[in-house]
């Protein structure tokens, strides 16, 4: 028989551990300077507060390491300034949470709780099966979510389509400078040259 809970026998369900005392005089021997040694950072207030990959000031590791390429353009890889984030949506969840004949864009995910919100991107991916005809908008589509889909007899229209690397930018061809001259007499006689030219030409039209 299980004996009555009263304060004579009320006892913790763990052993009681003492907690460390310091600055409590040298006899204690957590005195002084209280475990924290004599001087420098660690021994200083709010030196456990150190966020994570900190050196001490030296040039940490993450930025000791080699870089990628293309950390300051907007169609890299998501590092740098322009660091974006792409959220995907498996047509699993399409076929789950859509009737037949929804309009699924970026609102609607949201609302359905497929995204985080409708701010980031969002890109179709392909993982699952679609029975339902579903008229879907997002920013980008996988090859296989996009063949899915038109198989079903629903639409897939990207708000942001792949750029073609096949494509060259063009660039405007500067029109090529006229010779310059080789001798001195070449320089003279070219002025005269152009006035007896405009006079043939004048010459023509009143004719």
């Amino acid at each position: 028989m299980p004996e009555d809970l009263n304060l004579s026998n009320l006892k913790p369900a763990q052993k009681r551990v003492d907690r460390k005392r310091i600055g409590r005089g040298l006899g204690s021997g957590k005195g002084r300077y209280s475990g924290r040694g004599i001087k420098g950072q660690k021994s200083r207030s709010g030196s456990n507060k150190m966020r994570a990959g900190f050196e001490g000031g030296q040039m940490p590791l993450y930025m000791r390491v080699g870089k990628q390429r293309g950390a300051t353009s907007k169609d890299a890889m998501p590092i740098g300034p322009f660091r974006t984030f792409t959220q995907g949506v498996n047509l699993r969840e399409l076929e789950r949470v859509f009737a037949d004949g929804d309009i699924v864009n970026i609102e609607s995910l949201a609302e359905k709780g497929l995204t985080k919100n409708s701010r980031a991107d969002v890109k179709i991916l392909g993982y699952g099966e679609l029975t339902k005809k579903l008229s879907v908008t997002a920013h980008a589509f996988s090859a296989s979510a996009r063949e899915k889909i038109n198989a079903a007899g629903g639409s897939a229209t990207a708000l942001r389509e792949p750029a073609d690397p096949r494509k060259k930018r063009k660039r405007s061809k500067k029109p090529a400078p006229a010779p310059a001259p080789e001798t001195a007499a070449e320089a003279d006689e070219a002025p005269a040259q152009e006035a007896e030219e405009s006079a043939e030409v004048a010459e023509t039209t009143e004719d």
